[in-house]
């Protein structure tokens, strides 16, 4: 005889952990500002740590809450680092320029948190730091990035503009660029422009330096790709 056997399978829920406490230790002059972060804080797993540093338990963050003058929050940065290895940096301020704030993080700042951010944007980024990640606000990074552009891609940047370019020559070397394209010789040009040829040679000489070229048909080639200027002398001889 056949006996069916059942299986009662218990599910075992699991109870999610508390976070665990940071004992977080603020460094702040201004009495009013420390009681206003020390508010934020409340009720989140940062718990801020009453004392002074030295007398506090070993904290797991330090907020640097006042503003951070360049002359000395980088020797702030690293002291603290050196004396609690274990504690991530992170700092509250506004109006760093990109130079500044990079000295910061290469001291050893973990974080840069602005005044303006809400309560729930602030918790999670100082639980960001907490991971073991880095946080800048975007508008910080993008104006580090801005200013990390090197002179090369300056100038990379700047040759792909047509308005850029052009500032380059004068109006005369302007004009015989376009008689250049049109394969004029200079005699002609001196001509056309009422100028002796010596000084057609001169702006020549000139245009050949700042485009780059080594003959006047290279400084052609490279107004026309980059200038237009092809295009819109050919259009004025059609207009006339």
């Amino acid at each position: 005889m056949d006996q069916d056997v059942g299986y009662k399978v218990e599910t075992l829920v699991l109870a999610p952990s508390a976070p665990e406490k940071v004992v977080t230790f603020l460094i702040c002059q201004n009495t009013l500002l420390r009681t206003g972060v020390s508010h934020i804080l409340e009720g989140t797993r940062f718990v801020v740590t009453e004392g002074t540093l030295a007398g506090a338990e070993v904290p797991g963050l330090i907020l640097l809450c006042d503003s951070l003058l360049p002359e000395n929050a980088t020797d702030t940065i690293k002291q603290l680092k050196e004396h609690y290895s274990g504690a991530r940096l992170a700092a509250l301020s506004d109006n760093l320029d990109p130079l500044t704030v990079r000295d910061l993080f290469n001291a050893g700042l973990d974080g840069l948190c602005q005044t303006g951010m809400s309560q729930p944007a602030l918790v999670k980024a100082l639980e960001l730091v907490m991971l073991g990640e880095m946080f800048l606000p975007i508008s910080v990074s993008l104006a580090m990035l801005d200013q990390s552009m090197s002179p090369q891609r300056q100038s990379m940047a700047a040759a792909n503009d047509p308005t850029a370019l052009s500032i380059k020559f004068s109006e005369r070397e302007a004009q015989i660029l376009r008689h250049l394209i049109t394969g004029a010789s200079n005699k002609l040009i001196a001509r056309d422009l009422g100028l002796a040829e010596a000084t057609v040679k001169v702006h020549i000489k000139a245009i050949l330096r700042k485009a780059k070229a080594a003959n006047r048909t290279q400084a052609a080639m490279w107004a026309t790709q980059h200038l237009g200027f092809q295009t819109r002398y050919q259009s004025s001889e059609l207009a006339s």
